[in-house]
């Protein structure tokens, strides 16, 4: 699934999956992140490596070694 800093996901549940295995889902970004919401197009700051959507509840995830690569941010599902 994913090896150390140099693996790739496969899709946004399986990072969720992963930083919530390791307990890192609830760990703050070093720096917000402001991202358009996939599901509604509505702008929001990701502030932790687990954040969900305040306007539709869509789930979004970065591991730890991607915070500084927004591109890397993942979205997993509404309410995932």
């Amino acid at each position: 699934m994913h090896d150390g800093c140099t693996g790739s996901f496969g899709n946004g549940k399986a990072v969720v999956d992963k930083i919530r295995m390791m307990g890192f889902n609830t760990r703050p970004m070093p720096a917000g992140v402001t991202i358009t919401c996939v599901e509604c197009n509505e702008d929001f700051e990701m502030t932790h490596l687990e954040t969900k959507c305040p306007h539709c509840g869509m789930v979004y995830g970065v591991t730890p070694c991607s915070v500084n690569n927004p591109e890397r941010i993942q979205a997993a599902g509404k309410d995932y």
